[in-house]
């Protein structure tokens, strides 16, 4: 999530946060479903694209929230590119879940703002203070202490696969939010929408030539259950996730909007311990911490 409020002298509204809330915990639950889902994850990043684009073409043809001038081509070309890249990432971090466990991909993917962090200096020339340095080095030894590599005994087979396909997701995301930057000005559904259809249609020439859009794709096919569960994750932690994000933010104040995010990371870790019997180690709960607590920092 790259969107802030208009400003941080905005009064923080009740109907906001719960709006906010509610959708970090959607987007927090969506490692459990991929694991009952079983399609690429090239597929899954295609449904969810193409999903997600008409469900908001729909809310803001019938809410009226996608009115705007033409957009120039070269704007329109970024969104496309940058809904790409999120279309890639999503693919990563949908197979980072099939090869280490939820919480360790989560981690691995939200590096995001420590990766932004580093990068700020040379992209907008803004200036890396003593605690942003701090922030970031403490979120590299974190993510070594979440991979389990400094664990003493042998890694899981496949979990340094998982690990890397978390991080390659994490590189693009933060791309994507540094690209966004350059996009301002444009309506948020608007702009989302292009991005997610663009993330759809860029699996597209992958599938083909994978042969993924086979019906007997992955290891069940499209069952009835797996169907249902594909509709959620388009509709449910892609649409409505997406339009109660959005719908939020203008009632909150910047700052707040950036820390009510990392409910998101945080109720993963619980859904997958609770849900999926894969608590973190630990090495790896204080890892967590190191992250999610050095992204936090970085944020205030």
């Amino acid at each position: 999530m790259n969107e802030v409020s208009n400003t941080d002298n905005t009064p923080n509204n009740r109907r906001s946060i719960v709006m906010i809330v509610s959708s970090m915990l959607i987007f927090g639950t969506i490692g459990i479903f991929r694991r009952h889902i079983p399609l690429p994850s090239a597929f899954l990043a295609f449904a969810r694209g193409i999903m997600g684009s008409l469900f908001l073409l729909v809310f803001m043809k019938v809410g009226g929230k996608g009115a705007g001038e033409k957009l120039p081509a070269r704007k329109a070309a970024l969104l496309v590119f940058t809904g790409a890249l999120i279309g890639i990432n999503w693919m990563l971090l949908f197979e980072a879940y099939n090869y280490t466990t939820v919480p360790i991909a989560t981690l691995c993917y939200y590096m995001e703002p420590t990766i932004v962090m580093l990068l700020s200096p040379l992209l907008f020339r803004e200036k890396l203070t003593v605690r942003k340095v701090i922030c970031a080095a403490a979120a590299i030894i974190g993510m070594v202490m979440v991979s389990g590599v400094t664990g003493g005994g042998e890694m899981p087979a496949g979990n340094l696969r998982g690990v890397l396909l978390g991080l390659g997701a994490a590189v693009l995301y933060s791309t994507v939010v540094i690209m966004n930057k350059r996009l301002s000005g444009i309506n948020a559904y608007r702009k989302t929408t292009i991005q997610l259809l663009s993330a759809g249609l860029v699996m597209i020439p992958y599938l083909i030539l994978t042969g993924g859009f086979g019906i007997g794709a992955g290891r069940g096919g499209f069952s009835p259950a797996t169907i249902a569960l594909l509709l959620i994750v388009g509709i449910v932690h892609t649409g409505i996730a997406y339009v109660l994000y959005f719908g939020s933010i203008d009632g909150l104040r910047a700052q707040s909007v950036a820390l009510l995010s990392y409910i998101d990371p945080v109720s993963a870790l619980l859904f997958a311990a609770l849900f999926l019997g894969e608590p973190l180690s630990f090495w790896g709960i204080i890892g967590a911490v190191m992250i999610i607590g050095s992204a936090i920092a970085g944020e205030m």
